[in-house]
């Protein structure tokens, strides 16, 4: 009889914890509490809303998939992230090349992927959230090369890591490409020794095909991507650099560039080449006449560096497709952008 009630006892109990779990599987999902807003208008142009301007032909800063309106990249993540700590919606806006004209027109709140080594801006910037320099890339770690080096060098045609590596390697064997893609494909099979590419797009790129590379030198002094505010704007500028301290200091931004880059980039021990300076992209730097008419820097140019300019410095544009996880997990198209110094993410 004892053992009778005892098993009684035992399936009401099993039954009741079954009334439980069900009674907890049929509830609503849980939602967490949305956040109190850090600003508001006037200091935004939309209560509850952070309006973000972007390139979207700068990927893998932003970019659009193949038949997509949605713009994905780096800088978006970041957005997501900043706005979510402001305890705002996010709405991206492509601004082109022209953030200043974005935001005195009131179109943005702010902008992203600010050049920090750019000057000629007159809005606020940030702290950097991204470095970047043109670097020289190898497949194993070690010194930088001197600067009468007799290496091959492969870059990408017209870009301004062709211009930089021929300026500072005179005595290299420069390789030109049509793609970024080519020239990493170069470094994998020992056809060349180094890669020049910016920091940023060469890292990406290479991550993208599966290849392990070390920036073994910066050809240009290390700059970084900011986020841009109308200087006028005191309140949103002091929210978005505590926002953005924040982040960085909590890790979200190394998570990020980890997703997208395959590592959390780190300029500072990495040596800058000797007789490294400024890259300029401005038409007037990037047009080196073969007579040796003098470089931005004031130095001679050689033949070989207008060869390697190829008419121009423009930007580098890997061309790799490979599909890259997007930030709900999922995975995203290949990216292509509109413009033709654009990247294919």
């Amino acid at each position: 009889m004892k053992r009778l009630q005892a098993l009684l006892v035992g399936c009401l109990a099993a039954a009741g914890l079954v009334v439980l779990m069900t009674g907890c599987t049929s509830s609503e999902s849980y939602a967490p509490p949305e956040k109190t807003p850090m600003v508001s208008a006037p200091a935004i142009i939309q209560d509850g809303v952070l309006k973000v301007g972007v390139d979207a032909t700068a990927a893998p800063l932003a970019g659009q998939p193949a038949n997509s309106t949605k713009i994905v990249g780096i800088d978006v993540d970041i957005a997501a992230a900043l706005a979510d700590q402001l305890g705002l919606k996010l709405e991206v806006i492509d601004v082109g090349s022209d953030p200043e004209a974005a935001l005195e027109e009131g179109r943005v709140d702010i902008v992203m992927g600010v050049d920090g080594s750019d000057d000629s801006y007159t809005f606020w910037r940030s702290e950097s959230y991204l470095p970047t320099a043109v670097a020289l890339f190898a497949t194993t770690q070690g010194q930088a090369p001197a600067a009468d080096t007799t290496a091959s060098i492969a870059a990408q045609l017209s870009s301004k890591s062709a211009w930089a590596a021929a300026n500072i390697y005179k005595s290299a064997s420069l390789t030109t490409t049509d793609t970024l893609e080519s020239a990493f494909s170069s470094l994998a099979t020992g056809k060349v020794d180094y890669v020049a590419s910016d920091m940023v797009i060469g890292t990406y790129a290479a991550h993208s095909a599966g290849q392990e590379v070390q920036a073994v030198a910066l050809l240009q002094p290390a700059s970084g991507y900011c986020i841009g505010v109308l200087d006028a704007n005191t309140e949103l500028k002091q929210c978005v650099s505590d926002a953005l301290a924040t982040l960085s200091g909590s890790g979200v931004v190394s998570v990020i560039e980890s997703k997208w880059l395959g590592q959390a980039l780190d300029l500072t021990n990495i040596p800058v080449a000797e007789g490294a300076t400024s890259v300029s992209t401005d038409d007037e730097d990037a047009e080196q006449s073969a007579d040796g008419e003098e470089a931005a820097d004031g130095s001679a140019v050689d033949p070989a560096v207008e060869e390697a300019l190829g008419g121009g410095s423009g930007a580098d544009e890997p061309s790799t497709t490979d599909g890259t996880s997007g930030t709900d997990g999922t995975q995203t198209e290949g990216v292509s952008g509109v413009a033709s110094n654009a990247v294919v993410l």
